[in-house]
């Protein structure tokens, strides 16, 4: 009898760069972790809160060691097989939070090196994509290796409605493009490592 081959589970970091509690850029994160139980097989994503995460400040780093809290997020992004960030558009770029907490990832060693890595967004008219343009520009630097497609920016105010009043998506041709994010995300992420 031959034994079953086990597919493998990859552990997905997801982030989001906006810290209120009804972002849609935080719902989109909650809908692609409901997608992963319901029909994305073989990715398990954990959405990582970077609020309690101090403003970068290398006088934190003592004797090559960072705040616990810091450490903690940094162990988490390492444990991950692959990042998902969701962030609205700042100012034609990435928030400030999501931006603090990819610079104490990428003090040394880097974290992101050699992840896969989706972009998300939702937003007014272009739907977050200038944040992703320059979120996909500091990856570069990062060593990480970001889907190209399919890209997903979401007009968050256009009709018909996208969320409800909390933030969730509800949307279904949008839950479907999430969707097809997250299978690109699946595929890439096993690629990279080999086990495609």
């Amino acid at each position: 009898m031959e034994a079953l081959a086990v597919k493998p589970v990859i552990k997905v970091a997801a982030l989001c760069g906006s810290l209120r509690k009804g972002s849609f850029n935080r719902g989109l994160l909650r809908s692609a972790i409901q997608l992963s139980k319901e029909s994305v097989n073989g990715m398990e994503i954990e959405y990582i809160d970077i609020s309690p995460l101090p403003m970068l400040n290398t006088d934190l780093e003592v004797n090559g060691t960072f705040p616990p809290v810091v450490e903690a997020f940094r162990q988490k992004i390492l444990q991950a097989d692959s990042v998902l960030f969701a962030s609205p558009e700042y100012n034609f770029s990435v928030t400030g939070p999501l931006k603090n907490a990819i610079d104490w990832a990428s003090r040394p060693p880097n974290c992101w090196a050699d992840k896969a890595a989706a972009i998300v967004s939702a937003g007014g008219s272009f739907g977050g994509g200038r944040a992703q343009y320059h979120l996909r520009q500091i990856g570069v630097y990062l060593d990480l290796h970001l889907i190209n497609k399919p890209e997903f920016y979401l007009n968050a105010f256009a009709p018909p409605a996208k969320f409800d009043s909390d933030g969730t998506l509800i949307d279904p041709p949008s839950k479907e493009r999430l969707k097809e994010v997250l299978l690109s995300l699946l595929a890439f992420t096993l690629r990279l490592k080999g086990q495609c």
